[in-house]
């Protein structure tokens, strides 16, 4: 069977660092640090105070008042992340097959927030149910999928992925398999997060997860840095047009890059660490390699995970040296993680539309707030600090990786190559 080649065609991102495709680049290669105060609630007293934060967001402008209440943030992000992915392709709609346009759209954790509230109402009363009849289609995982596919009638494969912090990826990896064996012509797939609550920062306080550097909270997301300890929590969406490759050539679509491998892999090791030796991100980078038909020496940029933790930072950076080799040391690498925060189970997509972004402008973004190299980490790669690079992409690999051992790499090739 002959495969079917897939185009990305549009991209919509709303990130802490940007509310559109234009600004989060802006942000990205100008080397923007997201991380502020939290504002979404009181935080004094938890052990983070700060995180990255979608700023001067406001739904009135995207949605009616009805809307509002039938949408978490979470899927509010969503709608407003494909919305611009979509009027970005250039898709006409109304002279498409709705029946063979599916969308996959990811979230790690869905509406938290709107779980939180209902239960905490509920606890506060005198033990009589009273939910909230939207209580459940808001909070629920799969709904940012859903309501994408209502508001614009799409009718083809519907559903989410959910993979942790490996979500978005995941969704990518399903919507080019799906074209590229001909199920469909056209995914919407991407991932959105709103977890900056009290249940969200107090849970992966308890778990030791976030930095907790308050006094340096702009420059507390510092991967690979000797003295990180911690993610800082971020939110947001990012949003995909995949394509058919020659739906995309005849209708005259701008194509951003061509997705040629997805490579996947399980830890099989631990709830929450990283495999030590990176044995899992090894095996999904090699997968993604082989998936795409090249050799590691043809990637030029990776789009790491680089989440700012003690045990994943060099884990990931072991399994890089141990598949590329010396190619290791010609590579550009970057986290973006160090601008906006980790964004869960969006994470994936947004950095997806950075590394295509790169490919695009031929400039890498930077890994900021890198102050002090650490000895554990190899310090003859190139981690693009502080400032961004000119250097021309052909291929692009994004890696994302989360709780439960879940690893994705997802491979972009320049389209004129």
């Amino acid at each position: 069977m002959q495969l079917k080649r897939v185009a990305v065609t549009g991209i919509g991102a709303l990130t802490p660092i940007g509310n559109t495709v234009p600004e989060y680049w802006n942000g990205l290669v100008n080397g923007v640090s997201g991380s502020d105060w939290i504002t979404r609630f009181d935080a004094s007293k938890f052990k983070t105070r700060f995180a990255c934060e979608v700023r001067n967001f406001d739904p009135a402008a995207f949605f009616d008042r009805k809307e509002i209440k039938k949408y978490d943030l979470y899927t509010q992000f969503a709608i407003v992340a494909a919305t611009e992915a979509i009027e970005n392709s250039g898709l006409d709609l109304e002279r498409t097959d709705l029946e063979k346009v599916g969308v996959i759209w990811a979230s790690g954790i869905g509406g938290i927030a709107t779980f939180a509230e209902e239960l905490k109402a509920f606890y506060a009363g005198d033990g009589t149910p009273r939910f909230n009849p939207f209580f459940i289609p808001k909070m629920i995982s799969d709904i940012a999928a859903g309501q994408i596919s209502i508001k614009y009638g799409l009718k083809g494969p519907n559903y989410a992925t959910v993979s942790a912090c490996a979500s978005s990826s995941n969704a990518i990896i399903d919507a080019f398999n799906y074209i590229r064996l001909g199920h469909a012509e056209v995914f919407v797939a991407g991932g959105s997060e709103a977890a900056i609550n009290e249940s969200g920062v107090g849970g992966f306080n308890s778990m030791q997860a976030l930095s907790t550097n308050n006094d340096n909270y702009q420059t507390a997301s510092r991967p690979f840095d000797k003295d990180r300890d911690g993610f800082v929590i971020g939110e947001g969406a990012g949003g995909l047009i995949l394509e058919e490759y020659g739906h995309a050539v005849k209708r005259g679509a701008r194509i951003y890059a061509e997705v040629v491998g997805g490579g996947m892999s399980a830890d099989a090791y631990h709830l929450t660490a990283s495999h030590p030796e990176g044995d899992g991100a090894y095996r999904a980078m090699k997968a993604a390699l082989s998936d795409a038909g090249i050799t590691a020496e043809s990637i030029d940029y990776i789009n790491v995970h680089g989440t700012s933790t003690p045990v994943g930072d060099p884990s990931e950076t072991t399994a890089i040296v141990r598949l590329f080799g010396d190619h290791a040391y010609r590579l550009n690498i970057s986290a973006t993680k160090s601008m906006t925060g980790h964004l869960l189970g969006a994470a994936g997509a947004v950095e997806a539309i950075a590394a295509i972004l790169a490919m695009n402008n031929g400039i890498i973004p930077p890994t900021i707030n890198h102050f002090t190299d650490d000895p554990a980490i190899d310090g003859k790669l190139n981690f693009t600090f502080n400032k961004a690079q000119k250097r021309e992409v052909g291929y692009a690999l994004s890696n994302t990786f989360g709780f439960g051992g879940h690893n994705t790499s997802v491979i972009f090739k320049k389209p004129e190559l």
